[in-house]
């Protein structure tokens, strides 16, 4: 009867170990060149913007986008994607060890396992090209040929 009671406590005591281990939060890096860029992160839940370079925490969980703009740069969009990390899997993988249904769970609903890639976010702004100027054609009259 004890076994089945520590088996039961620490099946509890660990579920959500991704969870427990990683946290359900993440720090994404943000770089411009040039820097001094806007960043605008959407699918967290505030919006808010920073001043690249900068570091944003955001839920692991969270649809992320990193809007970028500078005056005198063309605009660039950044969708992250989430994909299970080492370690994160190392941990969702112990849930399964150790009997941790719940705790797989708890991963699952919180993305504790998953990572936001690319992080850091590195983006090489291209300048605006200024429109090419208008061809002008100068119009001649046509010779008249002399008799």
């Amino acid at each position: 009867m004890r076994s089945w009671g520590g088996a039961a406590l620490a099946a509890l005591l660990l579920s959500g170990c991704a969870s427990v281990t990683r946290g359900t939060t993440e720090n994404i890096s943000i770089a411009t060149t040039p820097s001094g860029a806007k960043a605008d992160v959407s699918g967290t839940e505030a919006p808010f913007s920073c001043v690249t370079p900068c570091v944003v925490e955001v839920n692991r969980n969270a649809d992320i986008t990193v809007s970028l703009s500078k005056e005198g740069y063309e605009p660039q969009i950044i969708p992250l994607t989430r994909e299970v990390s080492g370690s994160g899997g190392a941990g969702f993988a112990g849930n399964l060890l150790l009997g941790g249904v719940v705790g797989m769970g708890v991963d699952a609903a919180t993305g504790a396992a998953m990572d936001h890639k690319p992080n850091p976010v590195v983006v090489t702004l291209q300048p605006v090209t200024p429109p090419a100027p208008p061809v002008v054609r100068h119009h001649r009259k046509p010779r008249v040929p002399m008799s």
